[in-house]
């Protein structure tokens, strides 16, 4: 009796390797962290502010008592942003941009206990965090989706399709099916055979000449 194949696993096992996979998370939480410490930088900066890693790695600065929690919360909302533009990038594929996003916030949920000793306690963080992966989750299948609907080219089949649109060839090919079926439009009555031998002349028949 044949063994029965087992179906295919959907997600993104099925889509992509396992290395590739892991690449591509790397890649995706190294523009995260790479976006959130220029934004976080230059904020501190413009603020007056002293930067530390704390911004980027804590989640004692994202409060909602203060004007400075607001804007931390801002930034990585910002970062989403970013996010969204990279799984367009990279993944392209609209069905995995929730198994990419989901995995982005939780490693980041991960490194943020670890370097602080402790889950998050503010509600703002959990809020901010929430509000971010809708918005990758959300934007990023919108533009894979918009990517992937685009319409594909091969060659010059757009611009023949214009030209017999637009009622002018640009190289007779209106005749091919004259010529296909044996006739053609020339003047002079030439045309090829369907078997493609060669060319024949239609001549007129001319009547007995001792009438």
């Amino acid at each position: 009796m044949p063994r029965r194949r087992r179906p295919p696993r959907s997600g993104a096992i099925a889509e992509l390797p396992p290395l590739r996979i892991l690449g591509q998370i790397a890649a995706l939480q190294g523009i995260y962290y790479a976006v959130a410490l220029v934004l976080m930088l230059f904020t501190s900066l413009v603020m007056g502010l002293q930067f530390s890693l704390d911004m980027v790695f804590g989640w004692a600065s994202l409060r909602g008592d203060n004007t400075q929690g607001w804007l931390m919360g801002f930034v990585w909302l910002c970062c989403a942003g970013a996010v969204v533009v990279a799984l367009v990038v990279l993944i392209s594929r609209s069905k995995l941009v929730l198994d990419f996003s989901l995995t982005l916030h939780i490693l980041h949920l991960i490194i943020v206990s670890i370097y602080t000793g402790y889950l998050p306690r503010n509600m703002a963080w959990w809020i901010t965090m929430l509000v971010s992966g809708t918005i990758t989750v959300a934007g990023g299948t919108y533009g894979c989706r918009w990517r992937e609907l685009r319409p594909i080219t091969f060659g010059g089949i757009s611009r023949n399709t214009e030209n017999s649109s637009n009622g002018s060839p640009e190289d007779g090919s209106g005749d091919h099916g004259d010529e296909e079926m044996g006739f053609s439009r020339g003047g002079r009555g030439r045309g090829r055979g369907r078997d493609g031998l060669g060319e024949y002349e239609m001549a007129s028949i001319k009547g007995d000449s001792n009438k």
